[in-house]
């Protein structure tokens, strides 16, 4: 693999190394990070998820090719099924809970794609949050040592295991054969959409640490 995703995964490395440096991040990776600042960001992560599938669903719909559909519509179901059982694991029902002002926009940019956006588009924006918790998952894991002991050991054992690294390179395989067969620019604009999309995974950890609320209630 390489081409656009070798290409775009240097262009956010500068956001990449924002995230690592993230005292959410750095929390998480040694055990320290408070209680209520974890629960706060796996009931925002919980309500994303729910944005975030239907996002790879529209994948599913726009793609026409089958092995390509048959992905994002496996990605959506196992999105629901196996992140849900996960957050709910953690912090219970999400019922009644209200997206933060950064999960609503993230969510919000993801759908605006879906709706306007062509399919190129739509796949490269959908890849961050594939990629980029591949790529932390397995730094945390590194830094965390034994997770028998780890208080959010469950949660970093998810995204840095073999089957969710394998979705991702299938994300990637699928990203750069659209972007292989596309003119520049769509190309283009998957550039874009990649760019915002990381940027959006940086503002969304950033946003876990500050508990982020809306300014005048909700």
């Amino acid at each position: 693999m390489g081409g656009f995703c070798n290409e775009v995964w240097d262009a956010t490395a500068e956001t990449r190394a924002a995230i690592d440096e993230l005292p959410f991040v750095k929390g998480l990776a040694d055990g320290s990070l408070e209680r209520d600042r974890f629960d706060y960001y796996m009931v925002q992560d919980a309500l994303y998820l729910h944005g975030y599938a239907r996002a790879l669903a529209t994948t599913a719909a726009r793609a026409d090719r089958s092995e390509e559909i048959a992905f994002y519509a496996k990605s959506a179901h196992e999105c629901i099924v196996v992140e849900s059982a996960l957050h709910e694991g953690n912090v219970g029902s999400v019922e009644g809970a209200k997206p933060s002002p950064t999960g609503t926009a993230y969510v919000s940019y993801l759908m605006s794609l879906a709706q306007t956006g062509g399919y190129g588009e739509l796949a490269a924006g959908v890849l961050p949050c594939f990629w980029v918790y591949m790529d932390v998952g397995s730094r945390l894991m590194e830094k965390a040592g034994d997770l028998a002991g780890h208080p959010y050991g469950d949660w970093i054992s998810t995204y840095a295991d073999e089957a969710f690294a394998e979705s991702t390179r299938k994300a990637r395989e699928i990203t750069d054969a659209i972007a292989e067969r596309s003119d520049e620019p769509t190309v283009e604009r998957m550039r874009e959409a990649f760019v915002k999309a990381t940027t959006y995974e940086w503002k969304f950890w950033d946003a876990a640490w500050k508990k982020e609320a809306w300014p005048f209630g909700d």
